[in-house]
């Protein structure tokens, strides 16, 4: 009887080796368009999925861990998880318990505190005046801000809405430092990202749903993919398998559009970060999670995301981000060369979709995202696939 067991027990490994040798969905890369699409296909349409990463981990830049002093923290940067959307909140909230967010975020410019993004009290700290209401700050702006109707940059977009002093003190130099790119020579949509605000609103972003993962992004990440239909493939890059490894149904590609086509049309550009990390025997080093250094320094900013995670702990971890050329995509440069580039490959992704290939998230789709928007268009997708692909299957 036992050996009847043991012998039953190979045929079933066998059968999982095969199964993921070929599965039905091969999913490249493990961050939150991976993870979330992984979790539906299984959970909902019980179809088996492997997921690849060239990164020993999984996550994404969402990927955070712990140091030698038990502190958590972001591996990649801050991430600042908020909603527009209360279902993708509650989607999330099957895998994660939540702490309140607390993204308070302050300027340094000339050796003072400002919150930022811009409101009110940054205004009058600034130019040393007492606004007693918002039309007499809007007032005051008109007098400051330079009349540009139609903004083609994001130069002119700050000048337009600002004026010279603040798109010089807070924007000017940040961005150079950011993207290696004036502001001229950058889209009105890359500052456009950050909000201006005619309150005393101190938060960094505007949603009102503002969590964080109680656990971390990772262990929310990996309590996504339990399911035994998933298998996750680390240390794995798509050149690697792609021709080894040819799933029964679809494949979800995550990474960049022009390695998939072998740079046909050229590589498109990206910024990346390097990162410095320094443990304190302190409680807490900075007032707040962020500062920006917009005029100083070769790093953009200094995190103590201690702020975010409320670890209770006598040390915190100070990470400061210095933008690069060169390393892991972070950033798409979206000026008019690589969108140019881009709609090239737009035309094939949309021709790999017949094929049952099918692209999505930030680097796919060469646009800076939110981590809710990485989630919410990876739903997105899973119904797409759903009504388009696997009733065909369902039905045979």
């Amino acid at each position: 009887m036992i050996k009847n067991t043991d012998e039953m027990n190979k045929k079933e490994n066998k059968k999982k080796i095969r199964k993921f040798n070929k599965p039905d969905a091969l999913i490249v890369g493990a961050g939150p368009v991976g993870c979330v699409l992984a979790e539906r296909l299984s959970n909902v349409n019980n179809l088996t999925c492997l997921i690849i990463d060239q990164r020993d981990h999984l996550a994404g830049n969402c990927f955070d861990k712990r140091n030698e002093k038990n502190l958590l923290y972001h591996r990649y940067g801050p991430h600042y998880l908020r909603f527009k959307k209360k279902f993708i909140f509650n989607y999330l909230s099957q895998f994660t318990k939540w702490i309140k967010g607390n993204y308070v975020v302050k300027s340094i410019v000339d050796g003072k505190k400002y919150p930022f993004p811009i409101n009110i009290t940054t205004l009058e700290k600034f130019f040393k005046k007492k606004f007693k209401s918002k039309n007499e700050l809007i007032s005051f702006l008109n007098q400051k801000k330079i009349n540009i109707k139609n903004p083609k940059n994001s130069e002119e977009l700050i000048l337009s809405k600002l004026g010279r002093e603040i798109y010089e003190s807070f924007y000017k130099n940040y961005t150079i430092k950011q993207w290696g790119l004036h502001p001229k020579n950058l889209s009105k949509h890359v500052a456009g990202r950050v909000p201006i605000r005619f309150n005393r609103n101190n938060l960094y972003v505007n949603e009102k749903i503002q969590v964080m993962p109680k656990d971390g992004y990772t262990a929310m990440f990996q309590k996504m993919i339990t399911n035994e239909n998933i298998k996750l493939k680390l240390n794995t890059s798509f050149e690697s398998i792609k021709k080894k490894i040819k799933p029964n149904i679809l494949t979800i590609y995550t990474g960049c559009p022009d390695s998939y086509f072998d740079y046909k049309y050229g590589k498109l550009d990206w910024r990346s970060l390097r990162f410095s990390f320094r443990t304190y025997k302190k409680k807490f080093k900075q007032s707040c999670v962020q500062y920006n250094y917009p005029n100083e320094h070769k790093y953009t900013r200094s995190v103590e995301i201690k702020h975010v995670t409320k670890q209770i702990s006598n040390y915190t971890i100070i990470s400061k981000e210095y933008p690069t050329s060169s390393g892991q995509p972070y950033y798409p440069i979206n000026n008019k060369r690589n969108n140019q580039i881009f709609s090239k490959y737009s035309k094939l992704i949309k021709r790999e979709e017949k094929r049952n290939v099918f692209f999505e998230g930030r680097l796919a789709s060469y646009k800076y995202l939110n981590t809710d928007q990485v989630v919410e268009k990876a739903l997105k997708l899973h119904k797409k696939i759903q009504e388009k692909i696997l009733t065909k299957y369902e039905n045979k």
